[in-house]
């Protein structure tokens, strides 16, 4: 009897086997039930923190007030500092205004009618405002796309508002200490032969104001380069190969920022576009190292694998016309 309730027993368990292991795979084992719970939980979280459209116009306002707040203030404080940065911005090109009298830079330069001191005021200190608020703004701008950014994609994040404020100003001193100079130079020159040069102070310095911009947003070309790079939008290799059809365009990009027909200012430019070209190039080849010998490798392989394949299909088309002779001498 009990050799038979054994026996009972033993059937029952394996009747009941697959059962379980229809439920195990169906289920997975318990280690991969609370994983899957988890990834639930978390996707969860993930679709709470997702902001709907009014969330995201709603914060886009936020950061855009943030952003007027600042500059409109910045430009009130700088209002009152305008005649400050006015003789700073002329500073570099006194030597080329006209004075025999030796006058001091502030009596060497005149506004044209009433209102032209106030606008010139007002317009030098809301530049201003922009330039040294950049940090503040470009902050803001950036923030507000960083939630759509993946983790990886995040560590960028501090790197690139650095280097593009860092940048911009590296261009802005590059044009002030070593282009206007030269380009005043020029452009005045250019008149001595045939009439006076009146200086108009607002021409002066809204031309400076035009000529440090420039150079300010040109100086962002690392920037570009790298990330077409990084996300592999324009491969390295082939950046690297259209070297001549790039400084074709890095000259067309000088002559056409730069404010003035001058090729002194254009030949600056281009040599300095030229620099940070190469620069950005050289940044990208060791940051992406890895990735780019794992592409070259595999170029190499794709390579080899088609000179075999063209190699075997001639010595196939070789055969073929060898066998193709032999049966005609035969016949």
């Amino acid at each position: 009897m009990a050799e038979n309730k054994n026996k009972k027993v033993d059937e029952a368990k394996t009747a009941r086997a697959p059962e379980s292991t229809s439920i195990e795979k169906s289920t997975g084992s318990p280690k991969s039930l609370s994983t899957n719970v988890r990834k639930r939980k978390k996707k969860t979280k993930d679709a709470d923190k997702r902001m709907s459209i009014w969330g995201h116009l709603g914060e886009l306002r936020r950061r855009l007030t943030i952003i007027a707040v600042t500059i409109g203030v910045a430009s009130m404080v700088f209002y009152f500092l305008a005649p400050t940065f006015i003789l700073f911005l002329l500073a570099p090109i006194e030597q080329y205004l006209p004075n025999p009298n030796n006058l001091p830079l502030k009596d060497l330069t005149n506004v044209l009618d009433a209102l032209q001191g106030f606008t010139m005021r007002f317009y030098v200190g809301f530049v201003a405002a922009i330039v040294l608020t950049s940090p503040v703004w470009l902050w803001q701008i950036l923030a507000f796309f960083l939630p759509a950014l993946k983790a990886k994609e995040r560590k960028w994040f501090i790197p690139t508002f650095a280097a593009g404020v860092s940048l911009f100003i590296i261009g802005v001193v590059f044009c002030y200490f070593v282009i206007l100079d030269p380009a005043f130079e020029f452009l005045l020159g250019q008149t001595g032969e045939f009439a006076k040069v009146f200086p108009n102070a607002a021409n002066y310095v809204d031309t400076i104001l035009l000529f440090l911009m420039a150079f300010g947003v040109a100086f962002e070309l690392p920037l570009v380069i790298f990330y077409l790079t990084v996300f592999n939008i324009v491969p390295y290799k082939k950046l690297r190969k259209s070297w001549r059809v790039v400084y074709v365009f890095l000259l067309t990009l000088s002559a056409f920022i730069t404010p003035d027909a001058s090729p002194v200012t254009m030949v600056l430019m281009f040599g300095a576009l030229v620099v940070l070209y190469e620069a950005s190039l050289f940044l990208s080849r060791t940051v992406l190292a890895k990735r780019i010998k794992e592409n070259e490798a595999r170029e190499a392989a794709e390579a080899a694998e088609e000179r075999a394949a063209t190699e075997a299909a001639r010595a196939a088309k070789a055969r073929a016309a060898a066998s193709t002779g032999l049966s005609k001498s035969d016949a």
